[in-house]
């Protein structure tokens, strides 16, 4: 009887791992909007984090989340670490490429509740006069861990809430500035 449950629960193991590791290696998570500013007023909210508080979705959820600036001040080289609590967890965003007025990628690195690294990209497009289109994405591997949280949500469902607030909250931000 034990010998049955054990090849049974062996057997159950074999094939979840399996169901694990035929789930997507790749994710990506895609939101757009407009903003009614200028390409240079709203990438000027993107390229430079201390603007980040402004629009964030993450920047009031943690009161007590610690910050910290290094590398350039903005643009290229520019790098944000924070630490918080289970809500933000720990990392760190370093901007890898920055062309003025229409692209901003940043490596996104969280070390806290887990390990996970992605590109974050930001692509600013003249839509109308004055008015500027927002494509927020971030393209990662999907780790085995990755791959079994999966099976319950993906990362479009866990994050992408979180980005249409960012753009709501940078559309606010960016068309008050233009005023």
């Amino acid at each position: 009887m034990v010998k049955k449950i054990f090849i049974a629960l062996a057997a159950i193991l074999v094939m979840l791992t399996g169901l694990i590791l035929m789930q997507p290696a790749s994710y990506k998570v895609v939101r757009s909007t407009n903003i009614n500013a200028s390409q240079s007023d709203v990438f000027a909210l993107i390229d430079d984090f201390h603007r980040w508080e402004k629009w964030s979705p993450w920047a009031k959820i943690d009161p007590n989340m610690k910050t910290t600036y290094s590398g350039a001040a903005k643009g290229t080289g520019a790098i944000y670490y924070w630490i918080g609590n289970g809500d933000v967890g720990e990392g760190r965003m370093t901007i890898q490429e920055s062309s003025p007025s229409d692209r901003v990628a940043i490596k996104l690195e969280f070390i806290k509740p887990f390990e996970s690294n992605s590109i974050t990209t930001f692509l600013l497009k003249p839509e109308g006069s004055g008015s500027t289109n927002v494509t927020w994405e971030m393209a990662g591997d999907n780790t085995f861990m990755g791959k079994a949280m999966s099976l319950f949500a993906s990362m479009d469902s866990m994050i992408g809430g979180d980005f249409e607030k960012g753009l709501r909250q940078m559309k606010a931000a960016g068309e008050s500035a233009g005023k």
